[in-house]
């Protein structure tokens, strides 16, 4: 797996399974999607881990550690415009691991799901090496009206919210998945097609992209760049880190082009979060285009985290 990557595993493993069921939307998305018979609704499925080593180190406050679980899959859940309702947690831990951190990390997922309007039903506990969690969460919206990442056209403006970038210094741990906004942008209209931010916008960004078949320009002075960002040490540009670093987990979303000013004055009557326009949906398959400022126009070369890659992905630009 190290050799080909996160996406190309996936795309193996979807050749095993094959379609979906007449109704349902499968793998590929932020969740399935299964309709309800006779009912009105449909529900919105979807599972994430957290694995001690990679998504949080040892020393992590274990409240710290259930919020971020949680808040993965809550994050999926609102890319869907979905409604949160119900949760499945299953840890596996050392024998040795104390009961008391163990009763925190439940303390700490079951606040973030209070707020968010989901209800943790249960689950299972198993002995590993390594602390690790795996939940497992269902939502609900209306039928065919869950927005999934396909949909987007030519033509479309692609939308961020809130900023970008420096998560490793304290934010993937107690970000708010965007649950509110996104059940908003559901209802909303002219909203084509969405996903979270969670690997990255210079690796989400082309996978929604891909199930289109379009490609996208964007305007480097439009990416809203959070200030930990600026704060990261190392030779990196706060571009970079905005465009790379990953676990931002907000809302990645395009909308029809005679609904953006709509969108835009409804939203900031509504939220407090700010949301950008970063650039727009064009027809040209795979080519991703940074303007910038100055004039110059490149292709988009860098990407963000995938698992089983070994070391950093080639970033030519953006250093």
């Amino acid at each position: 797996m190290r050799d080909v990557g996160e996406d190309a595993v996936i795309r193996a493993l979807l050749r095993v399974l094959g379609r979906a069921p007449g109704g349902t939307t499968g793998p590929g998305d932020d969740c399935a999607v299964v309709p309800l018979p006779d009912s009105p609704w449909e529900w919105h499925l979807t599972s994430d881990p957290v694995v001690e080593g990679i998504h949080f180190l040892a020393d992590t406050p274990p409240r710290a550690i259930g919020h971020k679980a949680v808040g993965r899959v809550l994050s999926d859940l609102a890319a869907m415009g979905s409604e949160p309702q119900w949760l499945l947690i299953d840890v596996t831990a050392p024998p040795d691991y104390p009961v008391r951190a163990l009763q925190d990390i439940y303390r700490g997922a079951s606040r973030l799901a209070k707020r968010c309007g989901a209800t943790i039903m249960g689950g299972d506990v198993g002995k590993a090496e390594q602390l690790s969690l795996h939940v497992f969460g269902i939502g609900q919206a209306p039928v065919n009206q869950g927005i999934l990442r396909r949909g987007a056209r030519a033509g479309d403006f692609i939308f961020v919210s809130g900023r970008l970038g420096g998560s490793l210094l304290g934010r993937h741990l107690k970000f708010i998945p965007r649950v509110a906004e996104g059940q908003w942008l559901r209802t909303c209209g002219g909203v084509t097609a969405m996903m979270d931010i969670s690997d990255g916008l210079a690796t989400d960004l082309p996978r929604l992209l891909a199930l289109n078949g379009l490609g996208a320009e964007l305007e480097a002075a439009s990416i809203p760049i959070h200030p930990d960002a600026r704060r990261m040490e190392d030779t990196h540009s706060d571009l970079y880190h905005a465009l790379t670093d990953g676990e931002d987990f907000e809302l990645l979303f395009t909308v029809s082009p005679r609904h953006r000013e709509q969108l835009e004055s409804d939203w900031k009557a509504t939220f407090k979060l700010p949301c950008r326009c970063i650039g727009r949906i064009t027809g040209q398959a795979q080519q991703f285009l940074i303007q910038y400022p100055d004039g110059r126009q490149e292709q988009w070369t860098a990407a963000g985290f995938q698992h089983f890659v070994s070391g950093e992905p080639e970033r030519e630009h953006f250093k």
